[in-house]
């Protein structure tokens, strides 16, 4: 599929501080876990350094907003705990982002 684009969904988790969990979306997964690890993101800079638990590829822009806003409500929250989030005692999440 060249010179398709995507858009990410992705959860990170803190490996200093194992309950705090990222959700967030990019068009370029590998640089904004970058940022997120250089502090340059403010919501996460205290909780660094983050791995990348889980990511979902969306080609629509618009659909990932709408899986992005559903992974921060309450219903979205819990279908992360059991759906996509690796055990913090288990450590595995996938640390690999897409090219």
């Amino acid at each position: 599929m060249a010179g398709q684009s995507f858009t990410y969904v992705y959860l990170l988790r803190s490996e200093t501080h194992p309950d705090q969990v990222y959700v967030g979306q990019t068009s370029d997964l590998r640089q904004r876990l970058a940022d997120h690890n250089a502090g340059k993101a403010k919501h996460t800079s205290k909780f660094r350094p983050w791995r990348l638990e889980t990511y979902l590829a969306f080609s629509d822009p618009a659909k990932a907003l709408e899986f992005e806003k559903y992974l921060k409500s309450a219903s979205g929250i819990a279908f992360a705990r059991k759906r996509l989030r690796s055990s913090p005692l288990t450590g595995t999440g996938s640390e690999e982002c897409p090219s």
